[in-house]
């Protein structure tokens, strides 16, 4: 029997998620790990997981509960179509080290960046104005 979350606490300015459960272990989860091992059918592409880039600033938005066993995390950058299961929550607790030290393998081998991006405004000089 998976143990069962007893609490979920947000703390959005240290992008973390802490995670308590009946057992008494409880983990500390980062914003950008849960994004970037995300459940959902786009991250994990139906076996061939995708390479999610750019999530060293993501922020969890808003937290839904589903039923008794899952809740849904709407990312500030708009994922929301992962179901974190009590299940999968603890998985990532007891194996968060290795889960980080595979995803800045990939992110070294794909030549992948963590960083945000940032978005750039690109002005066209009309030549008919008098700027």
């Amino acid at each position: 029997m998976s143990p069962k979350v007893t609490g979920i606490k947000l703390k959005q300015a240290s992008r973390v998620l802490e995670v308590q459960f009946d057992d008494g272990k409880a983990f500390s989860l980062s914003c950008e790990l849960l994004r970037v091992c995300s459940p959902s059918a786009e991250v994990h592409g139906h076996g061939n997981p995708k390479l999610v880039t750019n999530k060293r600033e993501v922020n969890i938005s808003r937290i839904e509960p589903v039923g008794g066993y899952a809740v849904k995390l709407v990312f500030d950058d708009g994922h929301d179509s992962g179901l974190y299961s009590w299940k999968y929550l603890y998985e990532m607790g007891l194996n968060q080290a290795s889960l980080w030290e595979d995803y800045l393998t990939r992110l070294a081998a794909e030549k992948g960046s963590r960083e945000p991006m940032i978005p750039i405004q690109v002005q066209f000089h009309d030549p008919k104005s008098n700027d």
